[in-house]
């Protein structure tokens, strides 16, 4: 692994930038049923498509903002389990934290220390006042997360025709 692509490592994972060569994985995750439900069908359909989302996407994102989506890796077995990172959308004024995590690794704990770690990241190297994310109001695992974070909820924003929660930490 690059260690330099590495932004966070904690006890249990390992948080890096993604690359081309994570086409797999990144497959494999936008099309589980929660991202589909809850994130929206982002076209890949095969490993082309995931390698012009992650290059379009969060490896754009650093060059232009200096910060993304980022690969999450179990530190033991270096087996990618989600993503977690920091976006800059241009419909809402703040940056926003944005996780998902493969369906078989939700409730282990994972989401909120790679979240914890990402937040922390923005806050310290990146300098990042405050920090906002959305969820749909029917994701309660995500509110839950956010709330255990110190997130508050805000109000409630439209994007892409579709009503969401903004929350926020300062």
């Amino acid at each position: 692994m690059n260690t330099s692509s590495v932004i966070a490592e904690t006890n249990n994972l390992v948080i890096r930038k993604l690359n081309a060569e994570d086409d797999m994985f990144i497959l494999k995750l936008l099309n589980t049923p929660q991202w589909l439900q809850y994130i929206g069908d982002r076209g890949v359909r095969n490993a082309d498509d995931a390698r012009k989302y992650i290059l379009n996407g969060p490896v754009t994102s650093y060059t232009r903002f200096g910060f993304g989506l980022y690969l999450v890796v179990l530190k033991n077995k270096n087996t990618p389990i989600g993503i977690c990172g920091l976006l800059k959308r241009e419909t809402l004024q703040d940056v926003d934290l944005g996780f998902a995590l493969l369906p078989e690794f939700v409730g282990k704990g994972y989401a909120y220390e790679s979240a914890s770690a990402v937040l922390q990241y923005g806050r310290t190297v990146l300098g990042l006042k405050r920090i906002v994310a959305i969820t749909t109001p029917s994701n309660s695992n995500s509110k839950s997360l956010l709330t255990r974070l110190g997130f508050a909820f805000e109000e409630n924003v439209k994007q892409n025709n579709e009503e969401l929660m903004l929350f926020a930490s300062n």
